[in-house]
């Protein structure tokens, strides 16, 4: 090694001898002699990384749970990205958190608290997290009045800007500001749901149960189980603001109920999911005027099913193939392969989601696993994803929670 080390040593000084012949700035040649000697000092380096291997980014799962039973808060896992295998780092304390978000930028996390009665008041309220480099614990930041009543749903713009907000309990929709330190600020928009729907029960009043923004970060669209309606707004996001747009809504066969929406990657489709029925609606969207145009109403289940059963969570696929969908009561995922062309939906298969209602799942960002909550059995299952059958498989992993009801990944960049 001291002799490769000397040989080196005296080519840098033949080399940079050469250098001030060639008649070159002194701050070239310094720049060329930088270059050599960093060749030379990267050749051990690159050589022992190899050998360790290359330091692996993290995967990261956050789960909310309802804690009016057992539930503490925002569970904290790290999944192994070949297994599926998730280990607990930590929990968050926070009042039924029901459904997170995650901001663009990752550095932090919102979770709507479903309650009804925020320091004295009717509102429920939406907690702010800032995300810990490298470990992803949360911090707490601080917690805002979410301007209704029950909220269920969070969601935020790509900007990290703003928060947007569906209120189950009275049928609002609010946007809350994001600050300079992620903190949340007051309600700076909303927009009161009005109306019902057929079902005298359910549908008595507005019931907003999700609001997702387009790709564009132009339009909101609200789903309200109650009016049967996907309420369309033009949002601002510099003022933080939603103002009702034209049209200002699309509709689902009566008595439908919409909860969720899945946007496709093509930016050319869009399909709600029905909780009261157990169907999926289709829709060709046009971005340039926030409008939807129905396709068609397919069922969740399979033929002849004769039980109790309600729809929760909708995901496309990241390859825009395949979309998914839970049913709780028949305790399954729906599989279907989509048609890009018509937007038409094929079922694929009825997987069983060996959870008891399995009101939230996700796919990981690689595509290649799907995670099932079941709210009512207390666990969260893992199961291996084919991205070409769109089919899945069980991974052989189970953990014990209590109550989940949503999880989220993020993939924490390795500081290494």
């Amino acid at each position: 090694m001291h002799s490769f080390n000397k040989i080196i040593s005296t080519a840098t000084l033949l080399f940079t001898s050469t250098l001030s012949m060639t008649g070159l700035s002194t701050a070239s040649q310094a720049q060329l002699s930088h270059k050599a000697n960093f060749k030379r000092s990267t050749q051990y380096s690159n050589s022992s990384e190899s050998k360790r291997g290359k330091s692996m980014d993290k995967l990261l799962v956050y789960i909310g749970t309802y804690t009016n039973n057992k539930g503490k808060g925002i569970y904290l896992y790290e999944m192994n990205q070949k297994t599926g295998a998730l280990s607990l780092k930590s929990v968050a304390p926070s009042n039924n958190p029901s459904f997170l978000c995650i901001s663009p930028n990752e550095k932090y996390l919102y979770a709507a608290n479903e309650i009804g009665d925020y320091q004295g008041t009717k509102n429920g309220s939406v907690s702010a997290f800032s995300i810990t480099p490298d470990s992803g614990e949360l911090l707490p930041l601080n917690v805002e009045n979410s301007g209704g009543n029950g909220p269920c749903f969070v969601g935020i713009d790509n900007r990290s800007k703003n928060v947007l907000v569906a209120h189950y309990g009275n049928g609002i929709a609010t946007v809350l500001p994001v600050k300079e330190d992620g903190s949340l600020g007051k309600v700076s928009s909303s927009d009161q749901h009005t109306g019902s729907s057929v079902n005298k029960e359910r549908q008595e009043g507005p019931h907003a149960h999700s609001i997702f923004l387009d790709a564009a970060n132009k339009y909101a669209f609200s789903a309200d189980l109650g009016l049967d309606k996907i309420l369309i707004y033009k949002f601002n996001s510099r003022k933080g603001t939603i103002t009702p747009n034209d049209p200002p809504f699309a509709t689902v066969p009566p008595g439908s109920g919409p909860r969720h929406i899945a946007f496709h990657p093509n930016g050319k489709l869009v399909y709600v999911i029905n909780e009261m029925t157990s169907t999926i609606t289709g829709f060709h969207y046009h971005s340039d005027k926030g409008s939807m145009d129905q396709i068609e109403t397919v069922s969740t289940l399979p033929a002849g099913f004769k039980g109790n059963s309600s729809t929760a969570e909708i995901l496309i696929h990241p390859n825009g193939k395949f979309l998914y969908a839970s049913n709780r009561g028949h305790d399954s995922i729906t599989v279907y392969k989509i048609d890009k062309l018509t937007g038409k939906l094929a079922v694929v298969a009825h997987e069983p989601a060996l959870v008891k209602t399995p009101r939230n799942f996700r796919i990981d960002p690689s595509g290649h696993f799907l995670l099932a909550a079941g709210q009512e059995s207390d666990n969260v299952v893992v199961f291996k994803l084919n991205s070409t059958t769109g089919k899945l498989t069980p991974a052989g992993v189970s953990i014990e929670l209590p109550n989940p009801v949503c999880i989220k990944f993020l993939m924490m960049k390795s500081s290494q």
